[in-house]
This record gives structure tokens, sequence and C-alpha cells, in this order.
């Protein structure tokens, strides 16, 4: 929990709340006029194309409009286009033909108009749901409104809700084409189903309960499919007459909604995509909703040819799909997910199609990380699996596994051929792995093992590996270990081949050999970092400098050496005798985010002689940064500290917390919460006070400590306050050293970490 500075910082957080009021009514206030323009462009359109006049006059005799009905632009924009697209005339249950509360039917009909137009231009597919929600559907009685995308596949996947927990949408994130039945008719029909009384018996779909009454609408944009629209009432309810068509057109505008939002390739089923891409059969199974029941959800092309259609398998339970093999595949997708290994199988029983008998060869069950499987196998026998080729696609990747129960080892193919070794040889365990891994980075093969084998947690290294050929091959190893309890039994992860970012030199001069060259580049390389890391890190001042503190500071550099950061951080006396402290986090790595580092740094350590505020300071910073060299965005905190009353000021752009170690508790001091440096033109940066005394000890750090790929920040910055709380007795020295080997960051991100302790 982040709890808020000491101090006269009330007053700061009345501000900070102030400001970030004021930023929601102007977000409010851009989506508002981004709707209005929105329903005047389209009216001006209409007048265009019926005036035959070019948009401009079109738009001049739209305003000549407005002034001689005295009526606003918005108003006579929306007559326009209901008297081309139809009026949509909403009645809510107990309503007069008048529309709502009595609002007569002209101004009803603009109102929805502004409704739909506003739902149009929305930013994303749920602020959309949630403004006909809000503008339309409740009125009627709907209390939710569910937007799901078709995908290639014939799945829905959900694209944006409005009044839905988000609980309940991540249970509802995909719906399978064959099920429920409801869905299938809608899209069978192509028309509306309605539920006024709710599910037919053993049906399942999102609602309070199985009484309350829903609608599902099948949407279409240009002839064609492109999702599916469900509104849900809290309970049964009459959708008769009027209210039908109401419903409808207010829906219909969802497919506008659905498209208007751009997909991005990340937004799309990357599994998916890798498995379309393969040459070999592949598909992914799922648990259906409510029942668990174990569906195929995704077939590739190959799989598609195999099963005689992917029509004969999407959709279906495994035991209708693969009515001879659901047993043995059921078996595998649970022990791949429990286990979060792969499951492997040289051969299934005969039948892998349906209308032609066939053994599924060299059969791997691959655990996702969540409730998918997929299942790779071939239609013929063949000495590498299905899974090697899938992996060998991934620019070099290979797999291992070391088993220390029964002392085996499990490489993949693309692991043979990393390591210069004939397919099918004993493949070397991780641990005995040094003597293939050259001198100079066989310290950080021990400290990969000590992380994994000591500390029981996962790391990466990039070494350098000699083969038995005389080549060289430049490997990135991340691993995590297998534990049994609190018992290591094993480690397994991935070898990356990534000699090809050491190559790029070689076209450099034809005379120098290739190994010659990708060591001249890494001695170059490594020369350089050094040079840079010397320039990040300063010197600390003695400590008859610091008044009354003792400190402690450290910069760990990145895990690979040609990934050098823009992390920072800097303590600095004053005239004033005030101390300076900062810490800072350019985005991105290599030469550009170390250089643009580097002048922040000093850019703030000039600008600290003002004796301005750490607020002044920070729009300083700003400014600076808007006029670096490639334009960085970078977050960044700065404290004064004031020796003569133990107060500290400091201001944050977007930077992490300040966490402060009092009588043996660490908690995080909230910082006020403004924008990062370089995002704006003149941002006002807030300040927060906090009263020290003698005894305590600040944290100041950045990301790379707590950071981990799979968890959120809270988590990292809750283990650090536990492992903090545990170093409160021992000296600055000591502690910043221990956080470092505990720390819980997996990102091999560059860190640097100060520690400041009163009195």
């Amino acid at each position: 929990m982040v709890l808020p500075a000491e101090g006269p910082a009330g007053g700061g957080r009345r501000e900070e709340a102030a400001f970030v009021h004021r930023l929601g009514e102007e977000n409010a206030a851009l989506r508002e006029e981004l709707s209005r323009r929105h329903l005047t462009d389209l009216a001006t359109g209409i007048l265009a194309a019926q005036l035959r006049v070019a948009p401009s006059e079109a738009g001049e005799h739209l305003a000549r409009l407005a002034e001689s009905a005295s009526l606003s632009r918005e108003d006579i924009a929306a007559d326009i286009v209901n008297g081309v697209a139809g009026t949509i005339a909403v009645t809510a249950p107990g309503s007069t033909a008048a529309g709502p509360d009595g609002v007569p039917p002209q101004e009803e009909a603009r109102r929805l108009r502004r409704v739909v137009t506003a739902a149009e231009a929305a930013a994303t597919v749920s602020r959309g749901a949630d403004t006909l929600l809000e503008g339309g559907l409740r009125p009627l009685g709907a209390e939710a409104l569910w937007l799901w995308r078709l995908t290639a596949s014939g799945s829905l996947r959900l694209a944006g809700h409005a009044g839905v927990s988000a609980l309940e949408a991540s249970q509802w994130q995909w719906i399978p084409p064959a099920a429920p039945a409801p869905v299938r008719a809608a899209f069978t029909d192509g028309a509306p189903v309605w539920l006024p009384t709710g599910l037919p018996p053993g049906e399942m779909l999102p609602g309070p309960s199985e009484e309350a009454a829903r609608a599902l609408f099948p949407l279409r944009l240009r002839g064609r499919t492109v999702g599916l629209a469900l509104a849900v009432w809290p309970a049964a309810a009459d959708l008769t007459g009027s209210l039908r068509g109401a419903l409808t057109g207010l829906v219909e505008v969802a497919a506008r909604v659905l498209a208007a939002e751009e997909v991005t390739p990340s937004e799309q089923p990357v599994l998916d995509d890798l498995l379309d891409a393969l040459a070999h059969p592949a598909m992914t199974l799922c648990r259906e909703p409510g029942t668990g029941a174990l569906l195929v959800e995704h077939v590739n092309g190959p799989a598609g040819d195999a099963l005689g259609g992917s029509h004969r398998a999407v959709g279906r339970p495994v035991e209708a799909a693969f009515p001879l093999l659901h047993v043995d595949l059921e078996a595998m997708s649970r022990r791949a997910r429990h286990s979060s290994t792969p499951q492997r199988a040289a051969r299934l029983p005969a039948e892998h199609r349906l209308d032609a008998p066939a053994p599924l060869v060299d059969v791997r069950v691959l655990p996702t990380g969540d409730d998918r499987t997929v299942v790779l196998w071939h239609t013929r026998s063949d000495h590498r699996t299905a899974g090697g080729r899938a992996v060998g696609r991934l620019q070099g990747l290979a797999l291992f596994e070391d088993d220390f129960g029964s002392g085996r080892s499990t490489w993949t193919e693309q692991t043979y051929a990393i390591f210069g070794m004939p397919f099918g040889s004993a493949p070397v365990p991780l641990t005995e792995l040094e003597p293939r891994v050259h001198p100079d980075d066989s310290a950080g093969l021990r400290e990969l093992l000590s992380d994994l084998v000591e500390r029981r947690k996962g790391a990466a290294a990039v070494v350098r590996v000699v083969r038995r050929d005389g080549g060289l091959r430049h490997v990135r190893i991340a691993a995590e270990p297998l534990l049994d309890g609190a018992d290591l039994c094993g480690i397994t992860g991935v070898y990356q081949d990534i000699s090809a970012e050491y190559h790029t030199e070689v076209a450099l001069t034809a005379t120098f050999d290739q190994l010659t060259a990708v060591r001249a580049q890494a001695t170059l390389r490594h020369r350089l970092v050094l040079q840079l890391q010397q320039a990040i890190v300063p010197e600390m001042p003695s400590l008859t400098k610091l008044p009354g503190l003792s400190v402690a500071a450290r910069y760990r550099p990145a895990a690979q050496e040609y990934r050098v950061g823009g992390d920072w951080y800097d303590i600095l006396p004053l005239p004033d005798g005030k101390v300076l402290m900062a810490v800072g986090d350019i985005a991105g790595h290599g030469i550009d985010a170390a250089t643009g580092m580097i002048a922040l740094r000093n850019a703030l350590r000039g600008l600290a002689f003002t004796g301005r505020s750490p607020a002044r300071l920070m729009a300083w910073l700003n400014d600076v940064t808007l006029h670096t060299a490639g334009h960085p965005t970078a977050t960044a905190l700065c404290a004064l500290y004031d020796p003569g009353d133990r107060t500290l000021r400091w201001a944050s752009a977007g930077h992490l917390p300040i966490l402060l170690l009092r009588h043996g508790t660490a908690r995080l001091l909230e910082p006020p919460r403004d924008i990062l440096l370089g995002a704006t033109h003149a941002p006002v940066y807030q300040e927060a006070t906090t009263q020290l005394r003698r005894g305590d000890t600040l944290l100041l750090f950045t990301d790379g400590l707590i950071e981990r790929r799979h968890d959120g920040l809270d988590e990292g910055l809750a283990a650090l306050r536990r492992t903090a709380e545990k170093l409160t007795a021992r000296q600055v020295d000591e502690q910043v050293d221990q956080l470092l080997r505990d720390a819980t960051g997996d990102t091999d991100d560059d860190t640097s970490l100060i520690a400041v302790r009163v009195g």
C-alpha cells in the first residue's frame, strides 16, 4: 500500500486531486468536442452531396441553417443526419411516446443521434459501448453491454464492454463458435435473438442470473458479419413492441464502433499467427467458460487439411473432434498446464481424421500460460519433433531442461546446432557448461547458476560458447529453477544464438576473418561501455560534505554490456548547506539513452546551484529534455534535504516512490503524480514535504531493482519493502549491497540505488 508523505503534504494531496480533476474535465471536454465535430462533419458531408457543393460551402450553409432555425449547429446537424439515416426512437418501459421523462420526440431524436455519433467517435470500443449503454440502453432497462469481434478462426474475442466487472470480463474474453446455442442462432439467422425470460436450459452467457433477460445482435458491416453484441437486463423483462426496434437501431452502430478501432498486429491472437506459419499440423485447445469442457479453439492450415476442413473441428469439444484420442489429449493438456512444461507422446492411437484413420506422431502439448494449450503433431514419422521445428523458427531459440532427480537433460534439435554437437548425443547440463564457455565469461555463468541454485530465482546471461569445431557463438541463456516445494528439482530455459548481433562489423573489411572481426568489435564495444558507465556513476562526496547523513549508492549495469541504459543517480552538497538527491531513468537502451542521461544529470547539477525548489528544477529539466537530441522521455525524482530542520522537499516526474525505513518499518512515500520528462511542454510540477527523524533511512531507486516480466510494480515494491525491513540494523553500504543481491527484478535492466541515513 502506498502511504501519504508526512508533514505538510496534505496541501500537496489536495493540489494533486485538483490537478487530476482538471485533467478529467479537460479530457471529457475534448471527447465531447470530438463527438460534436463528428456529428457536424456527417451533416456537412450530407449537405455537400445533396447540394453538390464543396465541403466548405456546405459547412457555411449548415451554419446559416442553424442561425435561421435558432438552433445549435449540433441540433441542426442531428436533424439532417436523422433525415437521411432515420431517427432512433427509444421508448423506455412505462414512458410516453415523447421519450423518457416527457422529452419531446424531436429533442429525444437529436439526443440519441448525438449518443450514436459520440459512440462512433469514441477512442476505444469500451468507451463506445459505455456511451451506448448510458445514453441509450440504460433508459430501456439494460444494465450491461458486451461487444465481441469475430476472428478469422470463427471464435469471438471480447473487444469492449460497459456495465461489467473486470472479473466477469476476464471470464468471457473468448466464445468458441460452436457454443452456446443462442450465439449460433444469431449468426445462422443473421437476426437478433430475444431472450426475455432468460437462457435456455444448459446454456451460459454473461448476466446476473439465468433468468435475466438478454438480447443478442449479430453485427454486420458492408455485407459481412464483424462481431456480436449482447445486451443484459438485471432480471426478466418485456422485450416486445417498439422496444425491439429501438434496441436494434441503437446496437447497429456497434458494428461501426468495432470497425473504427484499428486492430494492431499486437492485438491479434499472436499464438494463432505463429501456428498458422507452421508447415505441420497444430491447434490450440481451450476450456469452455462455465462447463470446463475442452474445446478445439483454432487449427492451422495443415491441421485443417488433416482433419478434413477446419469446420470439422473448430469450436467442437475434443471428444467430438477426436473421439478415439480425446482421453490422451485431455490428459496431456492437463499435465502440461499443471506442470508448465511440454508433454510428449511419440504416437497416439490410430485416428486423427474424422473420415480416415492414421496415427498422430511426435505429439507435443505445450502450455501457454493461461487456460490454453497448443498441440503440435506430424502426420508421418520424423525424428525431429514438431515442437523443435516450431521453436527453431523463433530466431535461434532453443529449449533445454535439466532434471536433477533423474540426472537426465533434454535438448531440442536447435540446441545441438548452437553447440555444434551431433543430434542425439548426450546433452550437457547447464551446471556443467563452464568448460564450453570462454574463460572471460565463466564468472557470468557462475553468477547465473548462483541465482538459479542458491537464490532460487530466474536469471539471464550472455556468454561465448566455444564449439568443438573451433567456432564461437554468443549465446543468451534465460533460465528458471524448477521447484518441488522448497526443493530444487531441476532447471529449465532457453538458449538463443545472438551471434548475428556481434557480426555487423564484418562488412568493414574483407581482410579480417569473421572471428577476428567479432572480437575486435566486442573489445571496442566493451571499452566504450566502460567509459560510458564511468561517466554515468558520479564520485560520492566525502561524508564531511554531507552534514548529518550517511550515504551509499550503487549503479548496476544491464546484464548485456551492449544494452547500457539511461539510469542515473546523484548526491550533491549545495552552497546553501542543503543536499541534492536525485535518481532518473531515460527510456530505452544504447548510446543515445546513455548520452541523453548524462546531459540530464549534468543539467540538473548546474540548475541545483540556483537554490530553487525541486518542482522548479523539475520544470527546467523538462525543458532540457525537450531540447535534447533524440527527444527522449525520462522519469526522475529530485529531492532537497535541509539538515537544519531535517525536512525533505521532493518532486517526481512519473518516477517510483521513495522508501522510508523508520523503527524497523518500511513504507512508501507517495509521490506527486506528475507527468514524465519530455512528454509535454510547460507542465507544472508539484512538491511533497517529509519531516525526517534521526535514524531514518531513505531509499531512492530505479525500476531495474524491482521490475519483473510477469508481475506488476506493486508486487515488486512490496517485495522491496519486506527485504528492506530485514536490513534496518545494517550500515547503508551493507544495505545497498544486500538489496542488489536480493533484487527481485528480472528484466536485465540497469539499476541505480541510493541509501541515505539521517543522524
